[in-house]
C-alpha cells in the first residue's frame, strides 16, 4: 500500500478534512488567483468578448503537473462568466450514455469540466466530437435491425479538459480546444502569497519569514504549499502559541521531513536508489519505477516534473539520468 506524502501534488480522497480545506482556500475570481498571469490575461479577454456577444467562450484546456490549480482555474472562469459549473472526470463517465446523460442536463452557457480528460474511453470521446463541435447528440434507441439513430440538439456550452499529459489526448478531441494553455510551477514569490492569504483565511497568524521558509519547500505548488501550512498550523496550535513563526516552521518541518528545498524522503530514496545502482548512467521509467516500487506514471507524474524543475534529473534518449546538481544536493559528491 502506498504511503501517503505530504508533498504528494494528488488530493488524498480518504482525507475528508484536507477535501474541505482544499474547497475553502481556492479562490473565485481572477483578482484573488495568484499566478498564472498570462493566461489569465487571454481568458479573461475571451471571457469578455463572449459575454459582450452572448455566447460562451470557446472550449478551454488546461494541462500542467497536478496541483498547479487547473481545477479551481475552471472555477473561477465559470464564476467571472456567471454560470454554473459542472464537474466530472475522465475514468467516472464509462460509457456513451454517462456523457449523454451529463449533456443534455446542461443549461445554455453553462460549463462543464472533465478532469483526467485523457483517461475518457474512446467511443466516450466520439460522442464529445460532435458535442464540442456542433451541439449536437447522435443517439442510437433500439437494437439490431430496428436500431435507428436521432440527433438532439444540446444547449451552448463550454468544455474546460484538464489533464497532466496532453499527449495522450487523441488528436481530434485537442483541436476542438480553442483555448489551449499550460499551467507553469509558481514562483517562490507567488507562493509565499498563497501561504499568506491562505493563512488568513484559517485564521492563523503567520509571520512573513515563516511565509517565506515555507514557499521555498513547497515545491511551487499552491496545494503542497496549503498542506504544509495546515501541518505546521498544526504544529504551532500543540507546541507553541498558534502563531506560526520561523521557529515553529522549522521544527514542523524537520519532522515532516522536509528539507530546503521541499524534497521528502521519498524523492531522496528515489535519487539514492538510481545513483547506488546505476550511478551516471541513463535509466529507463520502468527500471526506476521497480526501484521505488511505485508505478512508472507515479514516477512521470508526481516525483518527475518537480526533480527536472530543480535540475536534480534530465531526461535523455536512453533514460533518465541523476545530474550533478543532485548528487551535491545529496552530499555525494560529483557524479565524475
Amino acid at each position: 500500500m502506498a504511503i501517503e506524502r505530504i508533498v504528494d501534488t494528488g488530493i488524498h480522497d480518504d482525507n475528508d478534512d484536507e477535501q474541505v480545506i482544499e474547497v475553502t482556500l481556492r479562490p473565485q475570481r481572477f483578482d484573488e488567483y495568484t499566478g498564472q498571469e498570462r493566461i489569465k490575461k487571454n481568458l479573461s479577454l475571451a471571457i469578455e468578448a463572449a459575454s459582450k456577444r452572448d455566447e460562451p467562450i470557446d472550449h478551454v484546456l488546461l494541462y500542467g503537473p497536478p496541483g498547479l490549480g487547473k481545477t479551481t482555474l475552471a472555477m473561477v472562469i465559470a464564476n467571472e462568466m456567471g454560470r454554473n459549473i459542472r464537474i466530472t472526470a475522465g475514468p467516472a463517465i464509462e460509457r456513451a450514455g454517462d456523457l449523454a446523460s451529463i449533456l443534455t442536463n446542461l443549461q445554455d452557457g453553462d460549463v462543464l469540466f472533465i478532469d483526467e480528460i485523457h483517461r475518457l474511453s474512446r467511443a466516450v470521446e466520439e460522442v464529445l466530437y460532435s458535442a464540442m463541435e456542433d451541439f449536437k447528440l447522435d443517439i442510437v434507441i433500439g437494437k439490431g435491425p430496428a436500431a435507428r439513430s436521432i440527433r438532439l440538439d444540446l444547449p451552448k456550452f463550454t468544455v474546460i479538459g484538464a489533464t497532466t499529459r496532453t499527449g495522450a489526448l487523441a488528436a481530434p478531441l485537442r483541436d476542438r480546444f480553442g483555448h489551449i494553455h499550460r499551467l507553469e510551477f509558481y514562483t517562490p514569490a507567488e507562493i509565499e502569497q498563497i501561504i499568506t492569504r491562505a493563512a488568513a483565511i484559517l485564521e492563523s497568524k503567520i509571520e512573513p519569514s515563516a511565509a517565506h521558509d515555507l514557499s521555498t519547500r513547497a515545491r511551487l505548488t499552491p496545494r503542497i504549499a496549503n498542506r504544509l501550512l495546515k501541518r505546521v498550523r498544526d504544529y504551532a496550535d500543540v507546541n507553541g502559541d498558534g502563531i506560526i513563526d520561523t521557529v515553529i516552521t522549522t521544527k514542523a518541518l524537520e519532522m515532516l521531513e522536509i528539507d530546503e528545498l521541499g524534497l521528502d524522503p521519498a524523492d531522496r530514496q528515489l535519487l539514492h536508489s538510481v545513483v547506488e545502482n546505476y550511478g551516471d548512467s541513463p535509466v529507463g521509467l520502468n527500471t526506476i519505477a521497480a526501484l521505488t516500487g511505485d508505478e512508472a506514471t507515479t514516477i512521470e507524474d508526481f516525483y518527475e516534473p518537480y526533480l527536472m524543475q530543480l535540475g536534480f534529473i534530465e531526461r535523455t534518449p536512453r533514460g533518465r539520468r541523476v545530474t550533478n546538481k543532485a548528487y551535491r544536493h545529496l552530499g555525494l559528491g560529483s557524479e565524475g
